[in-house]
């Protein structure tokens, strides 16, 4: 869009709709008029779920030094050799097993495009056009790199960039921001970016999470005699070396139990998608909700609050594997809590996060 209006978004533009700068030659290029940009980030996805995909996706995604931090001499033969010769033929098993196959397209892909449509229309009715919303994954497409540069082309002098991650983690949050700092390294003209902090402590996300637990809970055909809140794991060290992210789960399931209005224990906090052999936090998923049955808990809810859109760790992972797990150790129902994806309270405490974080700008 090349329109552009005087205003103290752009002090020094004339000729509405020209573009071009005042007091420049007839020949200055023309420039866009001065937005701001808004991108969501999510973790990512395969473009498809064949054996040269899948190993091209989990390539990058392994090869993160967020995600995997050994030193590259020891990791990579491993990784190229091994890991990588084998993987991707059960990833993309798992993949086929909850493909969209109408749009060709991983269900994160999915939801992700359908969360930015309807923040962008609450957006749009705020601010009118001044604000650009798009969304980017941090592996495979689309790619942070491209998204950042189409906004910035498009006139987006500021941009806000934003994780959709609840609580903070090193090989989420953190990684996510290396890598549109990374693109900024690369570009003659940066724009100004703000990155969003962890919002798990945000009123309206808790009561976002509580009203998904309730209305599975009015689902339900048996009443779940607890809730496990499942988080993607990390390594024991990280939270040694000082990522916050297993404190803010534990306070993320607390807040949870807290709008729910529910006892101590009546929600349990576990840890899956466990890689390699050092020690993670815990306790991890699949094995406790094994435990729980043998304890004599028969029926079970699990909702996993650190995913903001449904994907393979939990559309298969959960509903699947852990489920299995589950059953197979003496439980009788299981029943799992979808993630907040485009729910309508879930996009009300996206916008109102970005209207703060957008302060000053808009």
């Amino acid at each position: 869009m090349t329109t552009t209006i005087q205003d103290s978004a752009n002090p020094g533009m004339d000729h509405p709709g020209s573009g071009r700068l005042a007091h420049a030659p007839e020949d200055h290029p023309p420039i866009p008029h001065a937005r701001v940009g808004v991108v969501l980030v999510n973790l990512g996805t395969p473009d498809a779920t064949d054996y040269r995909s899948m190993r091209r996706y989990l390539n990058e995604f392994l090869s993160d030094k967020r995600v995997v931090d050994y030193p590259r001499w020891k990791w990579q033969p491993l990784l190229q050799l091994i890991i990588l010769s084998r993987r991707p033929f059960k990833s993309g098993e798992a993949y086929r097993g909850i493909w969209n196959t109408e749009k060709d397209e991983s269900p994160l892909l999915t939801i992700t495009r359908e969360q930015t449509r309807k923040v962008a229309e609450g957006l749009e009715a705020r601010h009118g056009d001044r604000v650009m919303v798009d969304f980017a994954m941090r592996y495979g497409n689309p790619s942070t790199d491209s998204v950042l540069r189409r906004l910035q082309s498009a006139g987006c002098e500021r941009i806000l960039f934003f994780p959709l991650y609840p609580q903070y983690a090193s090989p989420t949050t953190a990684t996510a921001n290396d890598h549109a700092f990374r693109t900024l390294m690369k570009l003659k003209w940066q724009p100004a970016i703000r990155t969003v902090p962890a919002y798990f402590e945000h009123p309206q996300y808790v009561e976002a999470l509580a009203n998904s637990v309730r209305e599975a809970y009015a689902a339900a055909e048996t009443a779940p005699e607890v809730l496990v809140a499942s988080y993607h794991g990390v390594p024991k060290r990280f939270l040694m070396e000082g990522d916050p992210y297993h404190c803010q789960c534990q306070k993320t399931t607390r807040l949870l139990r807290e709008a729910l209005g529910w006892e101590e224990g009546a929600i349990q906090t576990a840890f899956q998608s466990q890689f390699g052999p050092e020690e993670w936090v815990g306790p991890a998923t699949v094995d406790h909700v094994a435990e729980l049955a043998r304890q004599g808990r028969k029926h079970i809810a699990v909702v996993s609050p650190a995913f903001s859109a449904d994907c393979v760790e939990t559309l298969e992972e959960i509903e699947e594997e852990i489920r299995d797990a589950f059953l197979e150790a003496g439980g009788e129902t299981f029943t799992y809590v979808p993630c907040l994806n485009e729910r309508d309270d879930h996009i009300a405490a996206l916008l109102s996060i970005i209207d703060n974080e957008l302060g000053g700008w808009v």
